[in-house]
């Protein structure tokens, strides 16, 4: 394989990708799971706000797994590999509405500084692609977070 990218480089993109990967991932499971449990006054907005997210990165993860495979390695693809990579814990049970917002800001976040530690490797290789997936992964995580975060304001 020669697209301008030597192999160590590209393995290197693609340790951190998978990382994002797993952290998307289990953003998704998390958002789709609160979607289903949401309950109390702001259920409807919640419900239809979550489903938009679980949407989003349901998407998302296609394209991060599609990048790792450009690069020439093969994208995790099961609960103990996204277990293993990711930083975003797991929920034990069904928070409250309130609490399963933080959880989700939690996790946006943790998402961004996951996207943005890949970036030193990306530059140093002129990874263009992988940045470009990277910068528009930070736009929706950065806004989706300020929007969940809005809505804990009193």
């Amino acid at each position: 394989m020669d697209i301008g990218i030597n192999e160590q480089d590209r393995a290197d993109i693609a340790q951190g990708l998978s990382r994002l990967l797993a952290d998307s991932y289990t953003l998704y499971l998390k958002t789709h799971n609160f979607h289903w449990n949401v309950t109390g006054p702001m259920f409807r907005t919640l419900h239809l706000m979550f489903e938009e997210q679980y949407n989003e990165l349901a998407l998302a993860v296609d394209a991060i797994a599609e990048r790792i495979r450009a690069l020439g390695f093969p994208a995790p693809a099961t609960y103990s590999e996204f277990a293993r990579l990711s930083s975003i814990p797991e929920t034990a049970g069904v928070p409250k509405a309130e609490e399963m917002i933080k959880l989700l800001v939690d996790g946006h976040e943790a998402v961004c500084r996951t996207a943005r530690s890949i970036f030193p490797v990306v530059d140093k290789a002129s990874d263009e692609p992988s940045a470009d997936l990277l910068t528009q992964r930070l736009q929706i995580h950065e806004k989706t977070a300020w929007m969940l975060r809005s809505l804990l304001e009193k």
